[in-house]
Protein backbone atom coordinates (compact mmCIF):
# COMPACT_ATOMS: atom_id res chain seq x y z
CA UNK A 1 0.00 0.00 0.00
CA UNK A 2 1.05 3.39 -0.75
CA UNK A 3 1.74 5.74 2.16
CA UNK A 4 -0.87 8.49 2.33
CA UNK A 5 -1.19 11.82 0.10
CA UNK A 6 -0.63 14.81 2.67
CA UNK A 7 2.30 12.68 3.79
CA UNK A 8 3.36 11.90 0.17
CA UNK A 9 3.29 15.30 -0.71
CA UNK A 10 5.57 16.61 2.47
CA UNK A 11 8.19 14.47 1.09
CA UNK A 12 7.47 16.12 -2.48
CA UNK A 13 7.36 19.20 -0.83
CA UNK A 14 10.47 18.75 1.01
CA UNK A 15 12.48 17.25 -2.16
CA UNK A 16 11.96 20.09 -3.85
CA UNK A 17 12.80 22.70 -1.35
CA UNK A 18 16.20 20.84 -0.51
CA UNK A 19 16.58 21.11 -4.28
CA UNK A 20 16.37 24.83 -4.82
CA UNK A 21 18.12 25.57 -1.59
CA UNK A 22 20.87 23.40 -2.89
CA UNK A 23 20.98 25.59 -6.42
CA UNK A 24 20.72 28.80 -4.35
CA UNK A 25 17.25 29.41 -5.41
CA UNK A 26 14.50 30.23 -2.74
CA UNK A 27 11.71 27.58 -2.82
CA UNK A 28 8.81 29.31 -2.95
CA UNK A 29 9.82 29.96 -7.04
CA UNK A 30 9.13 26.44 -7.69
CA UNK A 31 5.47 25.31 -7.70
CA UNK A 32 4.26 21.30 -7.31
CA UNK A 33 2.17 20.60 -10.53
CA UNK A 34 0.03 17.02 -9.94
CA UNK A 35 0.21 14.84 -12.58
CA UNK A 36 -3.36 13.08 -11.52
CA UNK A 37 -3.48 10.93 -15.04
CA UNK A 38 -5.32 7.65 -13.30
CA UNK A 39 -5.89 9.15 -10.44
CA UNK A 40 -9.54 8.89 -8.62
CA UNK A 41 -11.26 11.89 -7.69
CA UNK A 42 -11.25 10.88 -3.98
CA UNK A 43 -7.62 11.64 -3.92
CA UNK A 44 -7.27 14.05 -6.04
CA UNK A 45 -10.05 15.84 -3.64
CA UNK A 46 -7.02 14.62 -0.65
CA UNK A 47 -4.17 16.50 -1.78
CA UNK A 48 -6.18 19.39 -3.14
CA UNK A 49 -7.17 19.78 0.94
CA UNK A 50 -3.72 19.28 1.81
CA UNK A 51 -2.58 22.34 0.54
CA UNK A 52 -1.79 21.57 -3.43
CA UNK A 53 -4.25 22.78 -5.96
CA UNK A 54 -2.71 22.62 -8.77
CA UNK A 55 -3.48 19.90 -11.16
CA UNK A 56 -2.36 18.87 -14.40
CA UNK A 57 -4.49 16.16 -16.39
CA UNK A 58 -3.34 14.50 -19.54
CA UNK A 59 -6.33 12.77 -21.28
CA UNK A 60 -9.09 15.02 -22.22
CA UNK A 61 -11.34 12.34 -21.59
CA UNK A 62 -10.03 11.73 -17.59
CA UNK A 63 -10.53 15.17 -17.56
CA UNK A 64 -13.97 16.01 -18.31
CA UNK A 65 -15.11 12.86 -15.87
CA UNK A 66 -13.12 14.03 -12.84
CA UNK A 67 -13.40 17.84 -12.98
CA UNK A 68 -17.39 17.95 -12.27
CA UNK A 69 -16.63 16.24 -9.02
CA UNK A 70 -13.50 18.82 -7.99
CA UNK A 71 -15.90 21.97 -8.70
CA UNK A 72 -16.63 22.27 -4.74
CA UNK A 73 -12.76 22.45 -4.10
CA UNK A 74 -10.94 26.16 -5.32
CA UNK A 75 -7.79 24.70 -7.75
CA UNK A 76 -6.29 25.00 -10.98
CA UNK A 77 -6.10 22.56 -13.56
CA UNK A 78 -3.55 22.60 -16.65
CA UNK A 79 -3.50 20.29 -19.62
CA UNK A 80 -0.23 18.62 -19.87
CA UNK A 81 -0.93 15.92 -22.42
CA UNK A 82 -0.90 15.79 -26.00
CA UNK A 83 -4.07 17.85 -27.25
CA UNK A 84 -6.37 16.49 -30.26
CA UNK A 85 -7.94 19.89 -32.03
CA UNK A 86 -11.45 18.19 -31.60
CA UNK A 87 -10.78 17.80 -28.16
CA UNK A 88 -10.54 21.24 -27.52
CA UNK A 89 -13.63 22.62 -26.83
CA UNK A 90 -14.15 19.69 -24.35
CA UNK A 91 -11.29 20.43 -22.68
CA UNK A 92 -11.22 24.29 -22.30
CA UNK A 93 -14.49 24.53 -20.39
CA UNK A 94 -12.36 22.80 -17.64
CA UNK A 95 -8.49 24.31 -17.62
CA UNK A 96 -6.69 27.12 -17.12
CA UNK A 97 -4.02 26.52 -18.79
CA UNK A 98 -2.77 24.18 -21.35
CA UNK A 99 0.65 23.82 -21.39
CA UNK A 100 1.04 21.24 -24.75
CA UNK A 101 0.52 24.08 -27.58
CA UNK A 102 3.56 22.74 -29.98
CA UNK A 103 2.00 24.34 -33.43
CA UNK A 104 0.14 27.49 -34.60
CA UNK A 105 -2.48 25.74 -35.77
CA UNK A 106 -3.86 24.51 -32.46
CA UNK A 107 -2.65 27.82 -30.70
CA UNK A 108 -5.45 29.43 -33.61
CA UNK A 109 -7.68 26.99 -32.54
CA UNK A 110 -7.43 27.28 -28.83
CA UNK A 111 -7.97 31.32 -29.69
CA UNK A 112 -10.81 30.86 -31.60
CA UNK A 113 -12.42 28.73 -29.53
CA UNK A 114 -11.75 31.07 -26.33
CA UNK A 115 -13.06 33.91 -28.64
CA UNK A 116 -16.49 31.95 -28.65
CA UNK A 117 -16.87 31.28 -25.27
CA UNK A 118 -16.25 35.00 -24.39
CA UNK A 119 -18.89 36.05 -27.01
CA UNK A 120 -21.43 33.95 -23.84
CA UNK A 121 -19.84 35.57 -21.15
CA UNK A 122 -17.99 38.76 -20.87
CA UNK A 123 -15.78 37.57 -17.61
CA UNK A 124 -13.52 35.28 -20.16
CA UNK A 125 -9.98 36.05 -20.34
CA UNK A 126 -7.26 34.87 -22.50
CA UNK A 127 -6.81 31.34 -22.26
CA UNK A 128 -2.98 30.89 -20.16
CA UNK A 129 -0.52 28.59 -22.68
CA UNK A 130 2.65 27.17 -22.28
CA UNK A 131 4.78 25.81 -25.85
CA UNK A 132 5.92 22.36 -25.60
CA UNK A 133 9.72 22.15 -26.56
CA UNK A 134 11.12 19.02 -27.88
CA UNK A 135 14.54 19.69 -26.10
CA UNK A 136 16.12 16.12 -26.14
CA UNK A 137 15.34 15.56 -29.67
CA UNK A 138 13.51 11.75 -29.24
CA UNK A 139 11.46 10.96 -32.01
CA UNK A 140 8.71 9.44 -29.17
CA UNK A 141 7.73 13.12 -27.58
CA UNK A 142 5.38 15.53 -29.01
CA UNK A 143 7.40 18.98 -29.04
CA UNK A 144 7.90 21.84 -31.52
CA UNK A 145 12.26 21.54 -32.37
CA UNK A 146 14.19 24.34 -30.25
CA UNK A 147 14.93 26.40 -33.34
CA UNK A 148 11.31 26.88 -34.35
CA UNK A 149 10.24 28.17 -31.01
CA UNK A 150 10.74 31.44 -31.66
CA UNK A 151 8.52 31.94 -34.72
CA UNK A 152 5.92 29.85 -32.57
CA UNK A 153 6.06 32.30 -29.89
CA UNK A 154 5.50 35.13 -31.84
CA UNK A 155 2.32 33.72 -33.44
CA UNK A 156 1.31 32.78 -30.14
CA UNK A 157 1.58 36.18 -28.54
CA UNK A 158 0.00 38.04 -31.48
CA UNK A 159 -3.19 36.03 -30.71
CA UNK A 160 -6.00 38.25 -28.54
CA UNK A 161 -7.16 34.98 -26.69
CA UNK A 162 -4.04 33.09 -25.71
CA UNK A 163 -1.94 34.73 -22.72
CA UNK A 164 2.03 33.15 -22.78
CA UNK A 165 3.09 32.17 -19.72
CA UNK A 166 6.15 30.03 -20.56
CA UNK A 167 7.56 26.64 -22.12
CA UNK A 168 7.10 22.96 -21.37
CA UNK A 169 9.25 20.09 -22.15
CA UNK A 170 9.62 16.60 -21.34
CA UNK A 171 13.19 15.54 -19.85
CA UNK A 172 15.33 12.92 -21.71
CA UNK A 173 14.63 9.62 -21.19
CA UNK A 174 18.21 8.78 -19.87
CA UNK A 175 19.81 6.90 -17.06
CA UNK A 176 22.81 9.59 -18.04
CA UNK A 177 22.16 12.50 -15.84
CA UNK A 178 24.19 14.96 -18.27
CA UNK A 179 21.67 14.35 -20.88
CA UNK A 180 18.67 14.87 -18.54
CA UNK A 181 20.74 18.13 -17.44
CA UNK A 182 20.53 19.21 -20.99
CA UNK A 183 17.57 18.24 -22.09
CA UNK A 184 16.32 21.17 -19.36
CA UNK A 185 18.70 23.26 -19.29
CA UNK A 186 17.84 23.80 -22.64
CA UNK A 187 14.89 24.78 -22.10
CA UNK A 188 15.66 27.82 -20.04
CA UNK A 189 17.95 28.91 -22.82
CA UNK A 190 14.63 28.94 -25.16
CA UNK A 191 12.57 30.75 -22.92
CA UNK A 192 15.74 33.31 -22.24
CA UNK A 193 16.19 33.87 -26.01
CA UNK A 194 11.69 34.06 -26.21
CA UNK A 195 12.10 36.81 -23.52
CA UNK A 196 15.25 38.89 -25.31
CA UNK A 197 13.35 38.93 -28.97
CA UNK A 198 10.82 41.49 -27.05
CA UNK A 199 8.08 40.11 -29.07
CA UNK A 200 4.63 41.41 -28.74
CA UNK A 201 2.84 38.82 -26.17
CA UNK A 202 6.03 37.26 -25.09
CA UNK A 203 7.13 39.35 -22.22
CA UNK A 204 5.57 37.49 -19.32
CA UNK A 205 6.88 34.03 -20.74
CA UNK A 206 9.03 33.04 -17.59
CA UNK A 207 7.42 30.16 -16.52
CA UNK A 208 9.32 26.79 -17.05
CA UNK A 209 7.13 23.66 -16.56
CA UNK A 210 9.82 20.33 -16.32
CA UNK A 211 11.07 17.71 -14.14
CA UNK A 212 8.38 14.72 -12.45
CA UNK A 213 8.82 12.89 -9.78
CA UNK A 214 12.18 11.09 -10.54
CA UNK A 215 14.81 13.82 -12.12
CA UNK A 216 12.71 16.74 -10.52
CA UNK A 217 16.19 17.80 -8.35
CA UNK A 218 17.75 17.96 -11.77
CA UNK A 219 15.09 20.18 -13.62
CA UNK A 220 14.82 22.65 -10.54
CA UNK A 221 19.13 23.08 -10.65
CA UNK A 222 18.51 24.01 -14.36
CA UNK A 223 15.48 26.63 -13.49
CA UNK A 224 12.41 24.63 -13.46
CA UNK A 225 9.75 27.24 -12.05
CA UNK A 226 7.69 24.19 -11.79
CA UNK A 227 7.80 20.40 -11.60
CA UNK A 228 5.19 18.02 -12.55
CA UNK A 229 4.73 15.08 -9.89
CA UNK A 230 2.49 12.24 -10.02
CA UNK A 231 4.12 8.66 -8.87
CA UNK A 232 5.73 10.01 -6.41
CA UNK A 233 2.38 11.27 -4.65
CA UNK A 234 -0.02 8.76 -5.51
CA UNK A 235 2.36 5.57 -6.12
CA UNK A 236 2.81 4.00 -9.29
CA UNK A 237 0.62 3.70 -12.78
CA UNK A 238 -1.77 1.10 -13.41
CA UNK A 239 -0.69 -1.07 -16.40
CA UNK A 240 -2.42 -0.56 -19.11
CA UNK A 241 -5.50 -2.94 -19.45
Amino acid sequence: MSEDVPQALARVRARVDAAAREAGRDPAEVAVLLAVKTVTAERVREAITAGYPLLGQNRAQELTAIEPDLVDLEHRTHFIGHLQSNKVNAVLRWVDCVQSVDTAALAERLDRARARLAEADSAQTPLEVMIQVNTSGEDSKYGIAPHEVLDLAAAVGALPWLRLTGFMTIGANSTDTGRVRASYQGLAEVRDQVLASDAVGTGEAHELSMGMSGDLEIAIAAGATMVRVGSAVFGSRPAPA
